[in-house]
Formats: C-alpha cells, structure tokens, sequence
C-alpha cells in the first residue's frame, strides 16, 4: 500500500528561521496530513543545541553565533558546512507510533541506505561510544550512523500529540556525493523500501507561524539562552 509523502528543499535559510520552521510544520503535521521530508542550509554558520540543555555550558564548548535551542532534544550541534534535515511525521502515521530509539534507528538506517544507494558504505554504531558529554558529533550513540571509526549523523527527536519531529545532520558530508543525490537517493530508497510516494509540500499556514516563531521565539535571546 502506498505510503504518500510531501518532500520540501527549502534551501539555505536563516537560522531563526530554520528552526522556526520545522516548529511550524511539527504543529501543522496533522493537518498537512503526512509525512514531510525536509532538506534545508543556513545562510551563516550557526549551532544549535537540545531544548532541555543549559545554555551557558553549551556556549562554553563553540564559538559559533548565533547559537540556537532546537524544539528537539540532544546535544550541541555546529551549522557550518552540513546538511540538515528534518523529518515531519502527522499523529496515526506508523513512525509516530515508533518508539523513540525504534524511529531514531530507522531514520539512520534510511540514510544509510540513501548512501549505500551512492556507492558510500556506512553503518549504524551498534553501542555509544560518549567521548563528549553535550556534544553531538563528539563520540556516537547507539544506532548513530559512521563511514569508518568517523560519527557521519546524528539527529534529535520531539515527539507529542502534533506529531513527530526529527532534526538531524550530515557532517563532515562526503567529497563524492552531491547533496541532492543524495536526498533524491533518500527518496528513491524510501519508495523502493515501504513504497513512499513523493510531492512537493504546498505553501500553508506553517509558513505565516514560522515568520511568528523566528521573530518572537528563536530569533530571541529569551528563548535561546533562557536557563
């Protein structure tokens, strides 16, 4: 049975906005009405970190400014020259019934196969190897996805009653593979995998929160460097 999906190439954004966004698409997901894949880059480098971390010890590992809290948990996480993503899942889907290692190890092994797709083996770790406390692309978490001895992604997840949202990254992005390859491999391996069929996401009212959000949320300190 087909599984229908939007996919959104929203390009290089602010990153307020970036953040923004994916908020807005998490509370418009059940009446967007399936899931969203979404690839997007920062028009100045950036970081970001988990909402529930502290703001003055992650400041204290990067040097990077604007320096974001994500509506997804994790760790910190620098915005300089990866790809980013974020997967949009509406409540009833099957995804948002995963639990919650259950979706983080099937969005990496979704990338894994897009890369496989490529020519690029990769792997999902099979245990944490935490060599930086805080820090995403510092040591792996179990299911995190490697090329080698090397963390390759890692990704944050929020999950309520709007739905699912999964943030994740690709650092440092391979020298062989072009960015839309590779999401276009996404696509081609989920439609092969559990038969998604793919349409570009329509313009809605997540767009006019997404402007609300960047301006009165995460373009403000309040927000971002709150506790």
């Amino acid at each position: 049975m087909a599984d229908p999906w939007h996919f959104l190439e929203s390009g290089a954004a602010d990153p307020a906005w970036n953040m923004a966004l994916d908020e807005a698409l998490l509370g418009g997901a059940a009446s967007i009405g399936r899931p969203v894949l979404r690839s997007y880059g920062w028009t100045v480098p950036a970081a970001t970190f988990g909402y529930s971390q502290r703001h003055r010890e992650v400041a204290a590992l990067t040097g990077l400014r604007p320096l974001l809290r994500r509506p997804t948990g994790g760790g910190l996480v620098p915005h300089a020259a990866d790809w980013t993503y974020s997967v949009v899942v509406p409540p009833g889907h099957a995804w948002h019934g995963l639990r919650a290692k259950e979706s983080y190890a099937r969005v990496h092994a979704w990338l894994r196969d897009a890369f496989v797709e490529l020519g690029l083996p990769t792997r999902l770790a099979p245990c944490p190897n935490p060599a930086g406390p805080g820090q995403c692309f510092v040591g792996w978490e179990e299911s995190d996805l490697l090329r080698g001895e090397t963390k390759m992604a890692g990704a944050a997840q929020r999950r309520n009653r709007d739905g699912l949202l999964i943030q994740g990254s690709l650092q440092p992005v391979p020298d062989t593979v072009g960015r839309a390859a590779f999401f276009g491999a996404m696509r081609t391996v989920a439609s092969r995998a559990w038969d998604a069929t793919w349409e570009p996401l329509p313009d809605g009212d997540w767009n006019v929160r997404a402007a609300e959000l960047a301006a009165t949320k995460y373009g403000c300190d309040a927000h971002n460097a709150g506790r």
